[in-house]
């Protein structure tokens, strides 16, 4: 029984305390004094900044240069000089193919040049001593035209016999399979001991680092207004780039190339810009968002995008108004800079908002002790309170 009697005493007593509370939170206004101390928050005044206008994209990272390295000579693969994923220079050696048989052609084919020298020099001789017994009539004109025809024919196969020449020892220098460009070597694709054959197959990829493309396509219509808005300027444009788990357009880049025409089975047109890599962390493949700037600018309203606040579908932010007392302002937002977001509407440049402490707010009219932080350091802490007078530091 008494435990009854204790239980439905402490019901009334806790009935009594939230019912100010309650009434206060219905009625829309403050809280009388001494029912809930104003709350700690930090607020910061709404920034109003000049912006520039753009269009946001999605594409993806496409190397400048990709090459399929394949063998140009027949053979088997004797080794592979590169590790696999790795930056190689232009020029560096990649695969070898066995060279054996391609030195002994250069070698036969330099025999052939010293016996097509030979030639020449005895045509040479021949052709001279006949010069001199035509004018003793020891010979006839048809024996001198005979020799002369005999000397261009040993000088044609020396030439024929130095280009076997150039010929083998191209063979063999393609036994040495080089990269063509400087960048990222893939996966090797085929081991040593493998045949393989000119044009096959293919051995490895290597891609280009620095710089890099973004390739995206824009809608008809986006196209068309920003077009406009630039006066027709395609190329050179400035653009600036997002990966997927960048919070800013820290990439920055121009668009150097539109295409000459939409695609009619889905309205986009593609475009490409060219960006600086030299760290390569924009690696082929990956999806980038990409920003295309405009030449305009225009005045927004920023806050930190730890003010903003979700109530079923709707976006909220809590402000501060000269008496103290949170104001609940719904708002539309736009995208994001510089690490702030755009408030499209439901504030103005006068306002100041809370950007921690937001949990702290439980309805409107709530009293609140702001404190003024900068809005891209919402969280900084309070100062430390003053020594109260007379104190003495601890031994």
């Amino acid at each position: 029984m008494n435990s009854v009697k204790g239980t439905h005493r402490r019901s009334l007593v806790l009935a009594s305390l939230l019912l100010p509370l309650v009434l206060a939170a219905c009625s829309g206004g403050a809280p009388q004094a001494g029912q809930m101390p104003p709350q700690d928050v930090s607020v910061s005044a709404v920034v109003l900044r000049d912006i520039v206008n753009w269009k946001e994209y999605s594409g993806r990272i496409q190397a400048v240069d990709t090459v399929q390295i394949r063998p140009r000579v027949t053979g088997y693969l004797a080794g592979t000089h590169f590790q696999e994923g790795s930056l190689v220079k232009k020029g560096d050696l990649l695969f070898t193919i066995d060279d054996r048989e391609y030195r002994a052609a250069v070698a036969a084919a330099e025999a052939d040049v010293a016996r097509a020298k030979a030639r020449v020099t005895l045509a040479k001789e021949e052709l001279k001593r006949s010069q001199s017994l035509i004018e003793a009539k020891a010979v006839s004109q048809g024996e001198l035209d005979a020799r002369s025809a005999e000397l261009r024919q040993a000088e044609a196969d020396q030439l024929a016999a130095a280009a076997r020449v150039e010929q083998a020892r191209l063979n063999l220098d393609f036994t040495q399979i080089r990269a063509p460009i400087a960048g990222r070597i893939g996966a090797a694709e085929l081991k040593p001991g493998n045949l393989v054959s000119p044009g096959e197959p293919v051995l490895s990829t290597l891609v280009s680092v620095n710089p890099v493309h973004v390739v995206f396509d824009g809608d008809e219509r986006a196209w068309l207004q920003y077009q406009a808005r630039n006066q027709g300027a395609n190329n050179n444009n400035p653009v600036t780039v997002a990966l997927s788990d960048d919070t800013e357009f820290k990439y920055q880049g121009t668009l150097d190339f539109v295409d000459n025409s939409l695609n009619p089975q889905t309205g986009t047109i593609r475009a490409r810009a060219v960006l600086a890599n030299p760290d390569g962390r924009l690696t082929p493949g990956l999806f980038a968002r990409v920003r295309l700037l405009g030449k305009d600018t225009e005045k927004a309203l920023l806050v930190h995008e730890q003010a903003v606040m979700t109530d079923q579908d709707r976006k909220y932010v809590w402000a501060v108004d000269d008496k103290g007392l949170a104001m609940r302002h719904d708002v539309v937002l736009g995208d994001t800079f510089e690490g702030l977001r755009i408030i499209k509407s439901g504030l103005s440049a006068s306002d100041r908002v809370v950007v921690n402490g937001v949990r702290k707010i439980f309805f409107p009219g709530q009293p609140l002790k702001p404190r003024d932080v900068p809005m891209n350091e919402p969280n900084q802490p309070a100062p430390a309170a003053p020594a109260a007078p007379g104190a003495q530091a601890g031994g």
